[in-house]
């Protein structure tokens, strides 16, 4: 991954979750969703890539915010888009 894992790594700060009851949008919108993922550039709170809408990677995609962290209990890891890998 070299630097510009590093580089992306780096936009990681330590977030407050936007909306820790749901997936903002699908909250919005009424839609299910399976798992939630929380952007650790701003807060964001999206669901998953095997949820109907998959909102973090479309917040990930459309605001380059590229990691995420699982908004779940006892999951620790952080995933990024951009290389499709943990990191």
């Amino acid at each position: 991954m070299g630097a510009a894992a590093d580089w992306h790594l780096s936009m990681a700060r330590q977030v407050t979750p936007r909306t820790p009851d749901g997936c903002e949008e699908c909250l919005r919108l009424g839609s299910p969703w399976v798992r939630l993922r929380l952007c650790l550039t701003c807060g964001h709170v999206g669901c998953c890539d095997s949820s109907p809408l998959r909102h973090a990677r479309t917040h990930a995609g459309t605001l380059g915010h590229p990691l995420v962290a699982p908004l779940e209990p006892g999951e620790n890891w952080r995933w990024c888009y951009v290389h499709g890998t943990f990191v």
